[in-house]
């Protein structure tokens, strides 16, 4: 999810109702809001009639949606948990299997909206980054890390082709307290016109924040475990905000629905070994112009979306 979200923007859920279509959900099915934040896809989903778990490691989110879990009639479950963790946490529950998993991925602007949460530079606060506000912090990382992890984690999860003048640059003004420092650190490193369309910092600070939250494994490990906790026929929507991300939902729906060719050098013998989990892969869903203009954030998000068929999950551990 990109960091140029202006800081004041109003929480918008994002291609709604291309999501609730998708889940096609009938009264009385279990559904599963894997990345809860503001509720906006959990408020959709209780109005189709459907009993919600919903899931977030943030605390802050968690408890700001106990109005809605009091106005829910007991429709409506809120688990502070990661989403890797949502079958084991729903078997606990006695809640599996589900007919419906939604993840919208990336930082919610609510927490873009807080400076105090280190996410953007859009206002100067502590560099913090942490989702769940527990373990290491981006200024931890960044005032500890050598120059070539601090440039691997740059060019990886933020693409940026100059990582290494950046880490220099971070490792040669260290300590690193405020996100308006780490913006102005690497605003002077590659250049930065007033005019330019993107601000050069967005990159790092994506990347910093993808790291310190794992949040490429965490979404690895929450496909597998929504393969695992769906029923047959249930529908799986997934969001994204980024290329990074895109890429990681496109190829795992490409795999276990058996749409890689049977001569990829990479998985050579998959489809021999399993039988599809997934089946009706959609295409890809871009926001309209008109959500666009209602809510910028929506422009670069993709919807994938998916049913799962009755064959075993390929994942391991499948309930």
């Amino acid at each position: 999810m990109s960091d140029v979200i202006q800081a004041d923007a109003p929480h918008i859920p994002v291609l709604l109702d291309e999501v609730l279509d998708a889940l096609a959900i009938e009264a009385g099915e279990r559904h599963v809001d894997a990345t809860f934040g503001a509720g906006g896809y959990t408020s959709g989903m209780l109005a189709r009639g459907a009993r919600v778990f919903a899931f977030d490691r943030d605390p802050d989110a968690i408890a700001a949606g106990g109005v809605l879990v009091d106005s829910s009639a007991g429709a409506l479950t809120l688990i502070p948990a990661t989403f890797s963790a949502l079958d084991s946490e729903l078997a606990v529950r006695d809640a599996m299997p589900v007919q419906g998993v939604t993840m919208d991925i990336g930082v919610s602007s609510m927490q873009l909206d807080q400076a105090e949460r280190g996410f953007s530079f859009q206002s100067d606060g502590p560099l913090d980054m942490r989702m769940s506000q527990e373990g290491e912090s981006a200024a931890d990382f960044l005032n500890t890390a050598d120059e070539a992890e601090i440039a691997h984690v740059i060019k990886e999860y933020g693409e940026e082709p100059r990582a290494r003048r950046v880490a220099q640059a971070i490792v040669y003004n260290r300590p690193i307290a405020r996100t308006g420092e780490l913006a102005r650190i690497v605003r002077k490193a590659l250049g930065y016109k007033p005019h330019d369309k993107k601000d050069p910092a967005t990159r790092t600070f994506q990347a910093i924040r993808i790291h310190i939250n794992r949040e490429l494994g965490e979404l690895e490990d929450g496909l597998a475990a929504a393969e695992r906790a769906l029923a047959p026929g249930g529908r799986l929507a997934i969001v994204t905000f980024h290329s990074l991300e895109d890429r990681m939902v496109k190829r795992f729906l490409r795999e276990r629905s058996g749409s890689l060719p049977s001569g990829s050098r990479h998985l050579p013998e998959v489809a021999a070994k399993h039988a599809p989990s997934f089946e009706e892969v959609g295409r890809p869903v871009k926001a309209s112009e008109d959500e666009i203009a209602r809510n910028p954030r929506a422009r670069s998000a993709t919807l994938r979306t998916a049913r799962r068929t009755g064959a075993a999950a390929w994942s391991e551990g499948s309930l």
